[in-house]
């Protein structure tokens, strides 16, 4: 296991990252550690396909918050 601080893995962000996935990295951050944890892809290319685009994502938050303040 490796544990370094915020500091560190902003100066050397791509070298830890790669390192995460064959070992442990804890970042120490005061008090916490926060372990980098790597994972397989869990997003298909068909969800990305089917998902909403920024516009539609606005267009519905704007059409919420509308319905919400007309009460």
């Amino acid at each position: 296991m490796i544990v370094i601080s915020p500091t560190e893995l902003r100066a050397e962000q791509k070298k830890y990252l790669n390192l995460a996935e064959v070992e442990q990295v804890v970042v120490k951050r005061g008090s916490k550690l926060i372990e980098l944890v790597v994972r397989d892809r869990n997003i298909s290319d068909t969800d990305i396909q089917e998902g909403l685009s920024l516009e539609e994502v606005r267009t519905q938050v704007h059409r919420h918050i509308d319905e919400k303040f007309k009460k």
